[in-house]
C-alpha cells in the first residue's frame, strides 16, 4: 500500500497524485525497480519497505507492506 502522510494522517495517493503530470494513468505515483520515480528518497530503514520519498509536488509519500 503507498499512502501520502500528512502532519496528522495518512491520505490515499488518490485523492492526491490523480491530478499530477507524473501520475501513471491511473492516477498512482511512478514506481521503477521499487523505488518512486517521481521523488527522492528522504529516509530509509535499510531495506525497500522502510523508505520514505518526498515526491516533485512536496508530499512525503511511504510504501506500506501489508502482510
Amino acid at each position: 500500500m503507498v499512502v501520502i502522510l500528512t502532519d496528522n494522517s495518512l491520505l490515499p495517493t488518490c485523492q492526491v497524485c490523480q491530478s499530477c503530470v507524473l501520475a501513471d494513468h491511473n492516477g498512482q505515483p511512478r514506481w521503477r525497480g521499487g523505488k518512486l520515480d517521481c521523488g527522492r528518497v528522504v529516509s530509509s530503514c535499510g531495506d525497500r519497505s522502510g523508505r520514505h520519498y518526498q515526491c516533485v509536488m512536496g508530499f512525503h509519500v511511504a510504501r506500506i507492506d501489508v502482510d
